[in-house]
């Protein structure tokens, strides 16, 4: 009887596995959530640089030489991996390095990536509030079907999420 029940539990297991195949051989899978053990954050996110002043360095600890220095304090970077008391991350240029994890915070923080319109409602065709500068940082409020609701210098408004790196963490980094 055990031995029933064994392969009644296996032959179950068995069609779950293949009908989760099925579902993301037809495109309707969920993407798989890390959280990392570290910080029992998800990983990959978006968080900012704490100060002005962060080394970005070659591996995960102070005596791995600085490959960057980043000199903006609330610039958006995508944590890729984590280790104790370091994140792997990537700047909006693309360049990937080291940072401790005391340099970071979890505010929500963008960067236009293009010249882009502040809307004052999520919609093409509403008003527009304020326009935006390329590299101009902005502080995310909240997202929306596309669209993330953000002040910059007292204005809030609307942006398409394509328009601003940091609002959300791409699929692509998974």
């Amino acid at each position: 009887m055990l031995r029933l029940g064994y392969l009644l539990a296996g032959l179950a297991l068995f069609m779950m596995g293949n009908g989760a195949m099925f579902a993301a051989a037809q495109g309707e899978a969920e993407p798989i959530q890390r959280v990392s053990h570290f910080s029992g954050k998800p990983v990959p996110r978006f968080e900012t640089l704490r100060y002005s002043a962060v080394n970005g360095r070659v591996g995960p600890s102070l005596q791995h030489p600085v490959r960057w220095r980043f000199e903006r304090a609330g610039l958006p970077v995508l944590v890729l991996k984590e280790s104790r008391d370091w994140r792997w991350v990537r700047d909006p240029d693309g360049a990937e390095v080291w940072i401790h994890a005391r340099m970071l915070s979890s505010n929500a923080s963008g960067i236009a990536q293009t010249e882009t319109v502040v809307r004052a409602h999520a919609n093409v065709e509403a008003r527009g509030v304020v326009r935006l500068g390329e590299g101009v940082l902005v502080d995310i409020l909240d997202d929306q079907d596309g669209w993330l609701r953000v002040e910059v210098d007292g204005y809030r408004g609307w942006v398409p999420t394509d328009d601003i790196w940091g609002g959300a963490a791409p699929a692509s980094a998974l």
